[in-house]
Formats: C-alpha cells, sequence, structure tokens
C-alpha cells in the first residue's frame, strides 16, 4: 500500500512538472499576439510564468472578446462594479476606463457603481439578519407574479 502510495505520489509530481513544460513557440505565439495586440507586452502578462502565458492570454481573449453575449460596454460596467466591491484599484481603473472606450457615459459608470453598492447592502442585510434562503426565494416569486398580473391590467 505504502509503494502505491509513493508511485501515485512520483506520477502526480512528474505529470504536474510536464504539464508547466509548456511549448516555447506557444508561449511566443502568445507574446507575440499580446504586442501586436497592445503594441508592447504589458506588466500585466510579465509577471504570469512563461508556461502560463498562452492560457492566459487565452483566457483574456476569450473573456473580453467580440463573440461575447454581452455586449462589450455592458460587460466592462459589469466589471467595473464587481472590481469598486472587490476592490482593486487597478480593474477599477481598467474598467473604467474600457467602459468609456466602448462608449459609456460618466452616469452610467457611476451607476454601475451604486448599482452594485446596493446588491451589496440588501446582501449584507439579508445575510446578516440570517433570513431563509427559501423563504426569500418563496416570497420573490409571489412578488414577481404580483408584479406581473399588475402589468397586464394596464
Amino acid at each position: 500500500m505504502k509503494n502505491l502510495f509513493i508511485t501515485c505520489l512520483v506520477l502526480l509530481f512528474t505529470l504536474s512538472l510536464s504539464a508547466q513544460t509548456t511549448d516555447k513557440a506557444a508561449i511566443q505565439k502568445a507574446k507575440d499576439e499580446i504586442i501586436g495586440t497592445f503594441g508592447f507586452y504589458p506588466t500585466i502578462f510579465e509577471i504570469v510564468p512563461d508556461y502560463q502565458v498562452p492560457g492566459m492570454w487565452s483566457y483574456f481573449i476569450t473573456t473580453t472578446g467580440p463573440q461575447n453575449a454581452i455586449p462589450p460596454k455592458y460587460r466592462e460596467l459589469i466589471n467595473l462594479a464587481v472590481a469598486a466591491q472587490i476592490p482593486c484599484d487597478y480593474c477599477i481603473y481598467f474598467h473604467t476606463e474600457a467602459a468609456k472606450g466602448y462608449g459609456a457615459t460618466e452616469d452610467e459608470v457611476k451607476e454601475a457603481i451604486v448599482t452594485a453598492s446596493s446588491t451589496r447592502a440588501w446582501s449584507m442585510i439579508l445575510q446578516g439578519n440570517g433570513v431563509d434562503l427559501d423563504q426569500f426565494k418563496d416570497e420573490f416569486k409571489k412578488m414577481m407574479a404580483f408584479m406581473a398580473k399588475k402589468a397586464q391590467k394596464k
């Protein structure tokens, strides 16, 4: 049993090492794409270990790409709202400027932050008071049904 355990550990260690040995060509390709996109190699990628750059770049372009269901301006406003809640000065700056770059107005930027604060405030109130989640869901369904019925009468 002990030998099986040691064999498994050695296998896991070997697999983790081979997973970190990404093809140098893939690393260079990702770096070239980053430079081609931004005009230089930003620190945000410089601080990532080389073997992780292709994966991080792929993640970055997938989550920020034009193929996403949420339009870029709204995606950046969502990211800004999250950044303000974390809080992260780097993210707040990045997502504020990106949202504006995609056409967000100053009022939309402000509203995204205020809306996020509202969610956080209500979350604190509900969580802090230990409101039962199933009760909350039932009440929410009743509220929505009432408002839908009321809207149909208009």
